[in-house]
């Protein structure tokens, strides 16, 4: 059975009760299987074959209908966080708000200024957004050069973003969850925790051939490297997504990371 997120962030659980710790969560419009009905809470397994246990509530049960959104819900927030209106104006009465990364289903309207978007709900509902909030969802690589830079940006759009354990959006993300979500937007799906596991497309290569967007691995922890020795990160260390770097010698070296590479990913390996 397909369900739908209907919240704007439905958090999975280790254990089917409330203070079970959260392994990770699931952003609005993303659609997942429903492996168990347990009462209240379902455990369900990502797209990117992800498993945990969430709120029978905060899902749109319906194979019919969650197969539908999987087809029409073509674009994705880019916009740290969307309001979704009444109206096209920015006066209008506010539906629902969005994070980076929610997948929204948009239709088509030549009435509208440009820079507004009609966008369907998950429910059904009808609202309006910008235009710049929104863009088409990246479905397949393009050339390895613009991937490594549009993932690396990607991963800086969350600068400052706290640190929040399982967590992956903009109000607070982990070490996995930067690196997956930042290859998610640009179309790729990779482990969610800091491992490199068989099945996923990122593969070893020796430390002598990183490169930029390529993945620093450290004991429980994950980094995306950004070229001249620096990567960008989530550090419950830093508090914060935040950019240090693998050089001795400069000023945001942290020697606890530089000193405890244990593998070097890549999607080009």
């Amino acid at each position: 059975m397909k369900a739908v997120a209907s919240d704007m962030i439905v958090p999975l659980h280790k254990h089917p009760y409330s203070t079970s710790e959260c392994v990770d969560e699931v952003l609005y419009g993303m659609v997942v299987e429903i492996l168990e009905d347990c009462g209240t809470w379902v455990h369900v397994q990502t797209a990117y074959r992800y498993k945990g246990y969430c709120l029978k509530e905060k899902l749109l049960i319906n194979e019919g209908k969650a197969g539908q959104w999987d087809k029409e819900a073509k674009h994705v927030i880019i916009q740290n966080f969307a309001d979704i209106l009444a109206e096209p104006k920015i006066q209008s009465a506010k539906i629902a708000t969005l994070v980076k990364g929610s997948s929204i289903s948009l239709v088509e309207d030549s009435s509208l200024n440009p820079e507004w978007v009609k966008v369907k709900l998950v429910n059904g509902e009808i609202g309006y957004s910008r235009s710049y909030w929104i863009r088409e969802r990246i479905v397949e690589l393009d050339s390895e050069e613009a991937f490594r830079e549009n993932v690396v940006q990607t991963a800086l759009s969350y600068l400052k973003a706290p640190y929040r354990w399982g967590g992956k959006s903009p109000l607070g993300i982990d070490c996995s969850g930067l690196c997956s979500m930042a290859y998610m937007l640009n179309g790729v799906y990779i482990y969610r925790d800091a491992q490199i596991v068989e099945g996923f497309p990122i593969k070893e290569i020796p430390f002598e051939k990183i490169q930029k967007g390529d993945l620093l691995y450290f004991p429980g922890h994950i980094a995306m490297y950004m070229g001249d020795g620096l990567y960008v990160h989530s550090s419950l260390g830093g508090n914060e997504v935040s950019i240090n770097s693998l050089n001795e010698k400069d000023s945001n070296y942290r020697k606890d990371l530089a000193t405890s590479i244990t593998a070097v990913g890549s999607l080009f390996g």
